[in-house]
């Protein structure tokens, strides 16, 4: 019967909300292009490293960016830039610009690593609107900076799981320790397994590294070294980058043992998945872009935007998750205590060493 839930709930697409529509429509019944009879589209989307359907980030993106032109009748396309995980700023500015030239009027841009082709598209497309998720403020008004508290999802997904008995612990993170947003998810982590920690009384261990993750991919090599931990005792991995997920889970799968999934909710792709760090991808795209159509860009043109907590769009999934002794009760507690101010989780997005300085306790951070 959950699992019948959980499946009816994928269907449904019920998703954070901070101004848009909830989708009711699962994204996957929507094509992946819809242009019109001369090729031309009125909304594009352009991927961050790693594959359109990466089951987290740019798959997250891509449905918000389908889930609105599809509600409104409007024609879109994505591009993944060339040369894959090795895409250079001139294979995402190259991708920027068949969009626009093909008549975009909105272009939605994943990943922080998007900020130099896209400062340059902008620039040359003043008529073009850009959506940068994940991103800052270029001081351009045609570009809409889109980033998210992922230290407060962060917090949450490490608090619960050892709260529901889990202490040895890891982190395998996506962009080799550059990208802010993984940063900000690793850190949350931390010190919510130490907050947990700490009230129980008991002491956790936090392996955390960031090899093998700069492209976002799965590989042989973190498949490797995942195994690695899970047979020296780690129980469950934060697997926080995109296609890197495939590698952590395949590794959970062959030692019995599982993975906190991130950015959408990876519970429907293994069995191993006993909670995901979430934040709203796809709701927080339909916003930026309804602002277009609604004649509103001015409220989020170079406007730093930063969602969280309070906007309803990071969380955990109550309704997927398989925690055996963590409750909602307690889950709401703390993310109420997020809102009101009471818990403030540090948004330094603090990499390597400095992590096992930020005074935490009843941790022991061992990096690999």
């Amino acid at each position: 019967m959950k699992k019948f839930l959980a499946l009816l709930l994928a269907m449904m697409m019920v998703v954070f909300t901070f101004g848009a529509v909830a989708e009711t429509v699962n994204p996957d019944d929507i094509a992946d292009e819809c242009v019109s009879e001369n090729g031309t589209y009125q909304i594009a989307f352009v991927t961050d490293v790693g594959q359109l359907k990466d089951k987290s980030f740019n798959q997250g993106t891509w449905n918000g960016v389908k889930g609105y032109a599809n509600a409104n009748g409007l024609t879109y396309k994505y591009y993944q830039p060339a040369n894959g995980d090795q895409a250079t700023d001139d294979d995402r500015y190259d991708a920027m610009k068949a969009a626009a030239e093909n008549g975009a009027e909105v272009i939605v841009c994943a990943g922080f690593m998007q900020g130099t082709a896209l400062e340059k598209a902008a620039k040359e497309f003043t008529d073009v609107k850009f959506v940068f998720i994940d991103g800052w403020q270029l001081g351009l008004k045609n570009v809409a900076p889109i980033a998210f508290a992922e230290e407060q999802s962060g917090y949450l997904a490490g608090y619960a799981i050892v709260k529901d008995g889990f202490t040895k612990i890891g982190f395998a993170g996506g962009g080799g320790g550059t990208n802010p947003a993984c940063c900000r998810y690793g850190y949350g982590f931390a010190q919510g397994v130490s907050a947990a920690a700490k009230e129980l009384g008991v002491q956790a261990e936090l392996k955390y590294s960031w090899q093998y993750g700069a492209s976002f991919s799965a590989s042989p090599e973190l498949q490797t070294m995942i195994s690695g931990w899970y047979e020296t005792g780690t129980e469950i991995v934060f697997a926080c980058g995109g296609s890197m997920f495939a590698s952590i889970v395949a590794a959970a799968s062959a030692n019995d043992a599982f993975v906190v999934g991130v950015d959408v909710d990876q519970s429907f792709e293994s069995e191993t998945v006993i909670t995901s760090a979430l934040k709203g991808l796809s709701a927080a795209t339909e916003w930026a872009i309804a602002k277009n159509y609604n004649g509103e860009w001015d409220t989020v043109g170079d406007v730093a935007t930063s969602l969280g907590a309070n906007d309803n769009a990071v969380g955990l999934p109550v309704d997927t998750w398989q925690f055996e002794t963590y409750t909602v009760a307690e889950y709401e507690a703390q993310l109420a205590a997020i809102k009101d101010g009471s818990l403030v989780v540090d948004n330094a997005a603090l990499v390597d060493g400095e992590v096992a300085n930020a005074g935490l306790e009843n941790v022991t951070i061992l990096y690999e």
